[in-house]
Parts: structure tokens; sequence; C-alpha cells
């Protein structure tokens, strides 16, 4: 599970403007056209054609939950995509996105300071561009331990050096023992 990727990806969902099909036969029909064929939706679901025609003709109407899961994951990636692009191009050049976050966070800064972790609920407006660098990489494939990373920057900049007007000498951010995880654009 990507709790990062996962919660980007629930935050683009809700901008669409319709639901994704509910019924599994109605699932397959929405694959089998998006992929132009049943024989690559049944290697897609590593499931045999014949399954695949058979759902697409109602003959069979409650697949696997393994199956299922699958099925609706493999839907609601391919739902809407112009949507889809439209909520992630709002927030990263105009809108920016919302992370409700609770977590132990600390940061690394000069002796002196109380740096010390401490469990922290935070529900901060980050600009456009960490939205902008979190969906890029995203799209790219990094890991959630990257898009972690850029998320503590977005923190570090915005909630505690509050856009350069204080704690300038903070050198990092830790974002760790998430609890609680949320976007929204």
């Amino acid at each position: 599970m990507s709790l990062f990727g996962d919660g980007l990806e629930a935050a683009v969902q809700k901008a669409f403007t319709r639901p994704a099909p509910k019924s599994a036969g109605a699932q397959m029909r929405y694959l089998v056209k998006q992929l132009k064929g049943t024989k690559a939706v049944a290697q897609m679901l590593r499931v045999t054609q014949r399954t695949v025609e058979r759902y697409v003709k109602d003959q069979i109407k409650k697949p696997r939950p393994e199956l299922a899961a699958r099925l609706e994951r493999e839907v609601k990636k391919r739902w809407q995509p112009q949507i889809r692009a439209k909520a992630k191009e709002k927030a990263a050049s105009t809108g920016g996105i919302v992370i409700d976050t609770r977590a132990r966070m600390g940061y690394t800064a000069p002796i002196g300071s109380t740096d010390q972790d401490r469990i922290r609920h935070l529900t901060v407006a980050l600009p456009p561009q960490y939205a902008a660098r979190l969906f890029e990489a995203q799209e790219q494939g990094a890991s959630d331990a990257r898009l972690q990373e850029i998320a503590a920057e977005a923190l570090k900049e915005v909630y505690f050096q509050d856009g350069g007007r204080r704690a300038g000498s903070l050198e990092e951010v830790r974002f760790t023992d998430i609890e609680h995880l949320e976007f929204d654009l």
C-alpha cells in the first residue's frame, strides 16, 4: 500500500464529475472499450479471455474479492482522464494542494532550539509548485519515501519557516509515524 500515492489519487478522484461503474459487468465493459479487446483486459487482470467475455455478457456477476479489487483499481485508474488531467493542472498551476496529516514531526536545527519530535496534527495549504512536484514524481513512479520527502520539504517551507519569515536556520524536517494522511485539491 502506498500511503502518499493513494492519497494523491484519492484527491484527484474527488474531482470526478460522474461516478465510476460499480457492477463487475459494467466495469469489465468499460475496460474492454478502453483497451480495445477482451484479450488485453484478460492479461491485465490475470484471468482468461473467456472469463472476461462472460462478465461482459453478465453471465458472471460477482467476482472473487481479489479480482473485484483489481477490477475497481484498474477502472478508477482510467476513469475520466481529461477531468483528472485538469484537476492536476489546476492544482499545479494555481490552486495548490491541501495536506491534512497527523504524524510525528521534528526537525534538525542549530543547538539551543527545541527540535524534539512530537505528534502534530496539521492541515496546511501547500503552494502550486509543491503540488506540481508531487504529481510529477507520482507520474514518474516515485516511491512513497520520495513523495514523503517532497511533502516534508513543503511542510518545512510553508509551516515551519512560514515562507522564509521564521526559522531560517532550519535544516531538515523529519516526517515519520504517520497516523493519518489526506490530500485535497
